[in-house]
């Protein structure tokens, strides 16, 4: 997959780098991301440009940028990847049950996904930090009460078209479980294109968490994309700090383009019809 397919090779390539900064981030990191850093001179580094001692220049507050961007890179991979988890079990879940059973049950789940779009994420994300508290596990729960109405209804899909299939109906007549044919008989058919809706719900997983920070509702407590790009927007120096804003929002950029690489590639790999002939 990765080595036939030049974009999903650099998607690979992005993320495994991505995923090295931050299991190791609190060696990388240069400086404290909350420490503020003086000059030589003895008066504080404050929007400094990149320098040999600062390579992203510093905050407001004489913070090094490019510690804060390392520590924000652990945060992204935990909310990516728990939330994606949470997201594709959920939708998984809901599909097979919807999928195999319809009747009413199918209805019931169906108008749960109908209300699941006509919610906003920003508004309920703020909405959840208010009842709870700002942290990121608040954003994981968030995502994953509301993202998983994608996956349920192709994954749905999938399932009403397996379900009719001779060896579910070979299972049914040999009198084996309805959990039995749902998880050991339809779900293994389903599993690819589950793989493929947990990397996509990845990258969006990382896009609303950098989205509640930036609006201000985000963990006060840990260092992330969204909470730097939050920071460089509310003091006003993202006019002119170039450097503060740019290096976040670029690596937000290339996480969930490197993840779309690889959805697209694993995508065409269960579907060769995709395939460009």
């Amino acid at each position: 997959m990765v080595q036939g397919d030049p974009l999903a090779r650099a998607g690979f390539i992005i993320l495994a780098c991505f995923v090295v900064v931050g299991i190791f981030a609190p060696y990388l990191a240069p400086y404290d991301p909350t420490q503020m850093i003086n000059r030589p001179d003895g008066s504080l580094a404050f929007l400094s440009p990149p320098s040999a001692r600062h390579w992203l220049g510093t905050t407001d507050l004489g913070r090094d940028v490019l510690s804060q961007v390392i520590m924000g890179t652990r945060v992204a991979l935990i909310v990516g990847f728990l939330a994606a988890l949470l997201v594709t079990v959920i939708g998984t879940l809901i599909g097979l049950v919807a999928g195999y059973y319809r009747g009413w049950m199918d209805d019931v789940l169906m108008r749960l996904v109908d209300l699941a779009y006509s919610i906003p994420f920003e508004p309920f994300a703020i909405v959840l930090v208010g009842l709870l508290e700002p942290s990121i596990w608040t954003v994981i729960v968030a995502i994953s009460l509301l993202t998983w109405r994608a996956p349920a209804r192709v994954i749905r899909a999938q399932v009403l078209s397996v379900a009719q299939r001779p060896f579910v109906k070979a299972a049914r007549v040999a009198g084996a479980s309805d959990f039995r044919i749902l998880f050991v008989h339809i779900a293994p058919n389903i599993l690819p294109l589950t793989f493929v809706y947990m990397t996509i719900e990845f990258g969006i997983a990382i896009v609303a968490e950098a989205s509640v920070s930036f609006l201000g509702f985000g963990d006060p407590h840990v260092e992330s994309w969204g909470k730097t790009l939050h920071l460089a927007f509310l003091t006003g120096a993202i006019r002119k700090a170039w450097w503060w804003a740019i290096p976040p929002g670029l690596c937000i950029t290339l996480i969930v383009l490197s993840v779309f690489f690889l959805s697209r590639a694993y995508e065409e790999v269960i579907n060769p019809r995709l395939r460009r002939v």
